[in-house]
């Protein structure tokens, strides 16, 4: 009877003894990460923090003894200015011709790169160098020495055939600037997609080329139902930064001729207008828009990550 009374009465307390050291194990573990987070909190959210709260009031850098409270009329002004309202439409038009243009491109050059040739991987590392490029040196490239209509190397082409000598940023400015984004972020969208193309069954191909299945059949039938995941995670990531995008329009187009885009209207109302409260509230509207696609983005690798490992 004795040791089936104390038995239950030990146990609790080993355990008890036990718990302390699981939770110094623990807080040892993470000790090392608390400098990165609280680096990254100061860096990050602080100014995001104050950058709502700025986002509040009615504040002009020139008069700053004039600023006052005004709740959510920044917003209001936001949403229904015509200026700021074709900023975003721009954003928008933007961000979806770039994305897709550089998901169809990223995606013929991944099925030719899926293919074995000679010099297979120096016409990938060539491919690629696009992407490398600072994103500003990247504009200049494409406004200088490509649209250039006195020098530029398209004009140049046009010339040598008899062609007609168009200013290409002045005539299609939109344009202009989505094709050195779709130049840039091609690259990406191919890597992630050739990314894509390598784990593919290669048996169950195999198997359907028996079954008397051809290339087409193939591409859309298991190929493309393959990619789905590997195609939303381009666009979403590609969204991510085109939304942002402020190099190109600043670099080729000054923001001009209908190419203003958010990111470069916040830019406007802060360092020309010195409105710091509109730019806040614009500013506090692009990181709600990237927060939402981001987290589309990380669902779209998480289950990327939980099929790998399902496979494995």
């Amino acid at each position: 009877m004795t040791a089936t009374t104390t038995a239950p009465v030990a146990a609790p307390a080993l355990r008890g003894a036990r718990q302390p050291s699981a939770r110094l194990r623990a807080w040892a573990t993470r000790a090392p990460l608390l400098p990165a987070l609280i680096f990254m909190i100061v860096v990050t959210q602080l100014p995001f923090v104050a950058t709502l709260v700025i986002s509040f009031f009615d504040w002009n850098a020139l008069y700053p003894k004039a600023r006052r409270f005004t709740g959510l009329d920044n917003y209001r002004q936001v949403l229904t200015d015509a200026d700021l309202r074709h900023s975003v439409w721009t954003t928008v038009l933007l961000t979806v011709a770039v994305v897709l243009a550089s998901l169809v491109l990223g995606l013929v050059l991944a099925l030719l790169l899926d293919r074995r040739f000679r010099g297979r991987g120096v016409v990938r590392t060539l491919l690629i160098a696009p992407f490398l490029v600072v994103p500003v040196a990247a504009a200049l490239l494409w406004k200088h020495v490509l649209y250039n209509p006195e020098y530029g190397l398209f004009n140049g082409l046009l010339h040598y055939v008899g062609g007609p000598q168009p200013d290409w940023v002045s005539n299609t400015p939109l344009l202009a600037v989505e094709a050195s984004l779709v130049w840039q972020w091609t690259p990406f969208m191919m890597l992630i997609l050739l990314a894509g193309l390598q784990s593919r069954d290669q048996q169950q191909i195999e198997a359907a080329r028996v079954d008397g299945a051809g290339d087409w059949q193939i591409f859309v039938h298991l190929t493309l139902p393959h990619l789905r995941r590997y195609l939303e995670l381009g666009a979403l990531l590609g969204s991510i930064y085109i939304v942002q995008n402020f190099d190109a329009v600043f670099t080729i187009t000054s923001g001009g001729l209908g190419t203003a885009n958010l990111p470069y209207t916040v830019y406007q109302s802060f360092y020309q207008a010195h409105e710091n409260g509109l730019a806040s509230a614009a500013g506090v509207l692009v990181v709600i828009g990237s927060i939402i696609i981001a987290t589309f983005a990380l669902r779209v690798v998480s289950s990327l990550f939980r099929e790998e490992v399902s496979r494995a």
